[in-house]
């Protein structure tokens, strides 16, 4: 069952930090990432207070997810992200 690691980003200190950690985080392994489900684009906030991006990534399961985030090349980038800004991050599994 397809699993999603969702990054919601709520507050930027460091848009240099950011950078670094994108560039690092590109390294992640990503041979099972089946699709990148949203980034970053057009938000209208229904409830609930806004974020300032969102990252949305889809996995064939939970498992596959949990190595994503967890290999040595996402781990490095980790961070960088932390000292950047304020994050949510959580992984839910998807509907049969």
């Amino acid at each position: 069952m397809s699993a999603y690691v969702v990054i919601i980003r709520d507050k930027t200190h460091d848009p240099t930090g950011m950078e670094k950690y994108a560039s690092v985080a590109r390294n992640a392994p990503i041979d099972k990432l089946e699709v990148i489900a949203a980034k970053t684009g057009k938000m209208q906030v229904l409830e609930g207070p806004a974020a300032e991006a969102v990252v949305i990534l889809r996995f064939p399961s939970m498992a596959d997810a949990l190595e994503w985030y967890e290999s040595d090349a996402y781990q490095e980038a980790l961070p960088y992200r932390k000292a950047a800004g304020e994050f949510r991050v959580f992984l839910s599994e998807g509907v049969g």
